[in-house]
């Protein structure tokens, strides 16, 4: 069984910076951890991580069966991913420069609430589902393995990955805050890593084979 260790490295180095970058969800968590405390703010976290598994399942089992009934597909989806992570970058390019990280309507609430509300804020979004559409594809990482297989891996690494990150959201809560409320060119400087991350998945999807 070959498997390609390097795309499986860009892989989690893709993954790694998608989750520094600034956006809804580790916001989210950073306003949990610094207002109420670092229990609260890793309830959050394990509801988030937890809701892309259902989400891994419907892209390993859907486009699994699309591909497997025709390998041509597989370029369909490349292209159409390509197409959305291109949006992708635009979104963020038109976007606000100005991260905010305090917001006096955050309540606090049970950890199991917290949980259930970042489990439900993942799963409700169909966003997240298209993104692993686009970006999974690009990284099949063995000519043998069962692509089911291969997308539960990528899923998985994909949450180890942003639960390590998000951890250290949280257990650098107030540093991380403080650090960007007093740069002011971290909003900038982070936004066109973003923009360039998309870019760069998007150039490395249309030149993989």
């Amino acid at each position: 069984m070959s498997l390609n260790t390097d795309l499986l490295i860009s892989f989690i180095i893709a993954t790694a910076t998608l989750a520094i970058t600034p956006g809804p969800d580790n916001i989210f968590v950073l306003i949990q951890s610094m207002t109420y405390g670092k229990k609260q703010g890793m309830a959050v976290v394990c509801g988030l991580i937890s809701g892309c598994l259902i989400h891994t399942t419907l892209v390993a089992f859907g486009l699994s069966a699309f591909i497997n009934s025709n390998t041509g597909l597989l370029f369909g989806f490349k292209l159409l991913g390509a197409g959305y992570l291109i949006y992708l970058a635009f979104q963020v390019f038109k976007s606000s420069e100005i991260i905010h990280t305090t917001n006096p309507k955050v309540k606090s609430k049970p950890l199991s609430d917290l949980f259930k509300q970042g489990f439900v804020m993942n799963v409700i979004n169909p966003k997240v589902s298209i993104f692993f559409m686009a970006f999974f594809p690009a990284f099949l990482f063995s000519e043998t393995l069962n692509l089911i297989v291969q997308f539960y891996t990528l899923g998985f690494l994909f949450m180890m990955t942003s639960f390590l990150i998000f951890s250290l959201f949280v257990l650098f809560s107030s540093s991380v805050g403080s650090l960007l409320q007093s740069n002011r060119n971290s909003g900038i400087v982070l936004k066109w890593l973003q923009i360039l991350v998309f870019l760069g998945i998007t150039i490395f999807i249309l030149t993989s084979n």
